[in-house]
């Protein structure tokens, strides 16, 4: 065999070999079953929606009903005579009133912010990371360590407390307390909301 022949056959066993790798490495990664590398994959929070009163809120303004799926960033609405506990497993709580519009947030690490449009919201956080509860007009009000509840209503852009929160006995899935209520018709309505809701309280006469 010349010279020549000996080199033209050792570029193409070069060449032959070169092609049987990139096949090799192509099967490897795409070949069902088989996993050459291990890439981490995300584990994304997500919210669970649990319904009381009715079978139906909205979510980014579709329909969605008991147990529906909330992503980060989404806008809840619940309507009227319908209140509802939005799951974030790990993280906590956030119990919306009827007749209630927020906007949900979450990140990987553990932090929670709910901007309330209209309404009111009880939050109660879990584990690592913040809640914030706030307000387009700027109010802002956040958990710490020993303040891992907390509840508001929206009036006038404002975030006015309401109710017995984490650890006090009650929280939005029980009603609203007076001073919710008083809270939401707050105003030039405020004071006589006051006066019925005080008088049924007690013992009311015909």
């Amino acid at each position: 065999m010349s010279l020549r022949q000996r080199k033209a056959f050792k570029a193409i066993a070069v060449f032959l070999a070169f092609a049987f790798a990139q096949v090799y490495v192509q099967t490897g990664f795409a070949g069902p079953g088989v996993s050459r590398v291990s890439v981490p994959v995300p584990q994304r929070f997500v919210a669970r929606l649990n319904l009381r009163g009715g079978t139906s809120a909205t979510v980014n303004g579709v329909t969605a009903i008991n147990g529906a799926t909330v992503l980060s960033g989404a806008t809840i609405e619940t309507p009227d005579q319908v209140s509802a506990t939005l799951d974030l497993g790990a993280l906590g709580t956030i119990d919306l009133e009827p007749n209630t519009s927020v906007q949900l947030d979450f990140t990987d690490d553990g932090n929670v912010r709910l901007k309330v449009l209209r309404g009111c919201a009880v939050i109660k956080k879990k584990g690592p990371g913040e809640a914030e509860v706030y307000t387009a007009e700027g109010a802002s009000e956040k958990t710490n360590s020993n303040r891992k509840g907390m509840g508001f209503c929206y009036v006038d852009g404002k975030l006015n407390p309401f109710g017995a929160v984490a650890g006090g006995g009650g929280g939005a899935g029980g009603g609203l307390s007076t001073a919710a209520k008083v809270a939401i018709f707050g105003g030039i309505g405020g004071a006589t909301v006051a006066i019925i809701l005080g008088t049924r309280g007690g013992n009311p006469s015909p």
